[in-house]
């Protein structure tokens, strides 16, 4: 079914891309941030595995200040036409059975930082670029260059360098079969990751409606919500609401700290997911892929410097991969911008212009 659009003639190519730029911004900070936050919630003294899946997603009411600036917006131009809730029922529902997986998702990642060092972890979730690859070709009949596959191989082999040499890697009391666990957890949220990127993008284009930025942020609140709710039912099977007074009591920070961390927990994943999926929108599952993986050898080098973790040969082989990834990908970019200049198509790393719409 043709995809209803309304593409507004003012928002030029430039400002699509300072849009994405923003987006990128957002996508930095959680890339960044939350792993970092999450990791020192575990390392004095939190263990609620339920209730950091749950962070990752919770801080969803966040997203109604947008919205509701966008709504008042409309309320200005349409009047009492205006509605207030854009989404539409199959957009919903593909949106929850996102934030279902999502959710899950969430619980595999945080076991994952609670067993892994988050410059370990860091190089293991890049392996999700090559699944959302194989994903994106999949469902979104994704395009590549060689410099998309040399940068995808390079990606995923830095990672995998990893899991042939940890020694002396596993946090210190750690049993060899937890540290594996952790290993194996974080590979699955990695692959799982790889196809939810993918399926926010096929939504975008098999929406029956316009795809604005407003309803990005609506299907962001709806898959965070689900996934929310599946990490709520998780906690309450764990009995996690009960522990937090206890768990904020003997925290080795202090239980304000604790409570602070927690909150910041909650503000870097959805600077995450936001980002995330605006770099969907103004670019593409693959691009949003790219970055994340590129950003996450910051992640590392920001753990060896604030949490004194080891940096061993392994690592470094696996940082200078995903850094020649980086850049490969990126000069293919330039370089295929530079050949498409005088033409009207979009670049590789953009949804075309017949399926993406405006800011609202």
């Amino acid at each position: 079914m043709q995809l209803i659009m309304e593409i507004d003639q003012g928002l030029s190519r430039k400002m699509r891309r300072v849009f994405l730029l923003l987006n990128v911004i957002l996508l930095a900070i959680g890339t960044c941030g939350g792993p970092l936050i999450m990791r020192l919630y575990f390392l004095h003294g939190g263990a609620r595995i339920w209730l950091s899946s749950w962070l990752e997603t919770g801080g969803w009411p966040i997203n109604f200040i947008p919205l509701l600036a966008s709504y008042l917006q409309r309320r200005r131009k349409q009047g009492l036409a205006a509605s207030a809730v854009l989404i539409k029922p199959p957009v919903f529902w593909a949106a929850a059975l996102i934030g279902v997986l999502t959710g899950f998702d969430d619980s595999l990642y945080a076991y994952g930082v609670a067993k892994l060092p988050v410059s370990t972890l860091s190089l293991i979730i890049a392996s999700h670029l090559g699944f959302t690859a194989l994903f994106a070709f999949v469902l979104v009949k994704q395009k590549f260059t060689s410099y998309t596959v040399n940068a995808i191989v390079l990606l995923t082999i830095g990672a995998g360098v990893l899991a042939l040499h940890t020694s002396g890697d596993r946090p210190k009391g750690e049993s060899n079969k937890d540290y594996s666990l952790g290993f194996v957890m974080t590979v699955a949220a990695a692959a799982l990751y790889g196809l939810v990127l993918p399926m926010v993008e096929l939504t975008y284009k098999k929406a029956n409606q316009a795809v604005t930025y407003t309803l990005v942020l609506e299907i962001q609140v709806v898959m965070c919500f689900f996934a929310t709710l599946v990490c709520t039912v998780g906690m309450a099977i764990n009995n996690d609401f009960k522990a937090i007074p206890r768990e904020a009591r003997g925290f080795e920070l202090g239980e304000t700290k604790y409570y602070v961390v927690l909150f910041f927990n909650g503000i870097f994943w959805q600077c995450f997911f936001l980002g995330a999926i605006g770099v969907i929108f103004f670019g593409s599952s693959l691009l949003s892929a790219i970055l994340i993986a590129s950003l996450l050898p910051v992640t590392e080098v920001l753990a060896v410097i604030f949490y004194k973790e080891k940096f061993q040969a392994e690592k470094g082989v696996s940082l200078v991969l995903s850094l020649w990834g980086f850049v490969s990908y990126f000069f293919g970019q330039i370089k295929h911008g530079k050949q498409k200049s005088t033409e009207t198509q979009p670049l590789e790393t953009e949804m075309p212009q017949s399926t993406v719409a405006s800011i609202p």
